[in-house]
Parts: structure tokens; C-alpha cells; sequence
């Protein structure tokens, strides 16, 4: 690995351990609960390290919510080119969506509706995984599909889990006590909307 490459890693997780503790603290004492300077010494790092990724503490507690995007993009890639585009989709979902990220996910919007200040630095990261993830679909898609229909499958897909995240369907994550009975498991819904999509609504 070059030089250039190995530093590209290092400030990655210097950013996600910055964003990480951000979030943290943010779930133990809410957003007005703690200063820049206890991220970075949660994070064990400089002020000025934290000043290098981030412009301030709501950004990075958005962050946090983007991570595991990069690893269900390079899976997708990986899916053989024989795989219709619907089921490499279903199971990339399946296999990276995980209740670690989904909880982290929901845990961030959950937060922006507490702290308004939170909000725009959540819609931004919403808005760059959702421009990330749609080109990375089209690369996927390569000539095999109409833009068009790339365009509208990932319009779908975006809006579905986006539903499952801000609790306007009721999903329930493994672990998550919250939910009433009648209330899907992620997986399951997962199959639903799926299914939706390959015979209409």
C-alpha cells in the first residue's frame, strides 16, 4: 500500500473515532452537555486534530451515521454482474445493514428532532450517502439497465429505509424494546417492501 494510502486510512479513523465519541457523549449528556475539547479528549486526540475533520460538534455526531455506507457500496460492487440488480441489492441490505449501523442511524435522527442545531448537519450527511450511494448503484447497473430505471429503483429503495429510520413505518431493530407488538422486524420488512418492488404496489 503506498505512502498516500496509508495516511488516507489513518485520517479516516481519525475521523470516525473523533465522530464516535462525539456521539457518545452526545447520547450520555445531549448536545449542550459537553464542548469540542471533551470530544477530543474522549477521542484522544488535539483540539486542533478534531478542527482538521470537523467545523464543529453537530457535524461530527452526523458523521456517525454515514459509516458503513463505503463497506455496503464496495459489497455491492463485489456481487457477480449475473446477479439481478433487485436481489444483489436485497442482499447487500441484508448483509451490511447491520443493528449496529441501523441503531446508530435511527439513534442521529432521533437526536436532530431533540436538538434542532443538529438537524442541517444530519440532512447534509443524508444528502452525500444518498448522491455516494446512488452513483456507486449506477456503476453497478453499468449498461445492463436504463438510467431511468436506476434513477426510480434507488429513488424507491432511499425512501423505503429513510420510512423504516424516522419511525414512519414501525420497524423494529433486534434489541429495540421500544416498538409496539405489531411492530416488523427489520428483516422482515426488508421482504415486504422487496417484494413491493418486483410485483408493483
Amino acid at each position: 500500500m503506498t505512502r498516500s494510502g496509508l495516511r488516507d486510512i489513518k485520517r479516516e479513523a481519525t475521523a470516525q473515532a473523533l465522530a464516535e465519541a462525539a456521539f457518545d457523549l452526545a447520547r450520555a449528556r445531549g448536545l449542550d452537555g459537553f464542548v469540542i475539547d471533551d470530544v477530543a479528549e474522549r477521542a484522544g486526540y488535539s483540539r486542533r486534530t478534531f478542527a482538521n475533520h470537523y467545523s464543529c460538534k453537530e457535524a461530527a455526531i452526523a458523521w456517525v451515521a454515514y459509516s458503513g455506507i463505503e463497506a455496503a457500496g464496495d459489497a455491492l460492487e463485489d456481487v457477480s454482474g449475473d446477479v439481478p440488480l433487485l436481489d444483489a441489492i436485497l442482499a447487500v441490505l441484508q448483509l451490511q445493514l447491520t443493528t449496529e449501523t441501523l441503531s446508530r442511524m435511527r439513534e442521529v435522527i432521533r437526536l436532530s428532532r431533540e436538538f434542532p442545531s443538529l438537524e442541517p448537519y444530519v440532512h447534509h450527511v443524508q444528502h452525500r450517502m444518498r448522491l455516494e450511494a446512488e452513483q456507486r448503484l449506477r456503476t453497478v447497473a453499468a449498461d445492463r439497465y436504463p438510467t431511468t430505471y436506476v434513477s426510480l429503483l434507488f429513488g424507491a429503495l432511499y425512501g423505503m429505509v429513510s420510512s423504516a429510520l424516522e419511525g414512519l413505518v414501525d420497524v423494529r431493530l433486534p434489541g429495540d424494546t421500544s416498538s409496539s407488538n405489531g411492530s416488523m422486524e427489520f428483516d422482515q420488512f426488508l421482504e415486504v417492501a422487496f417484494q413491493h418492488l418486483r410485483t408493483g404496489f
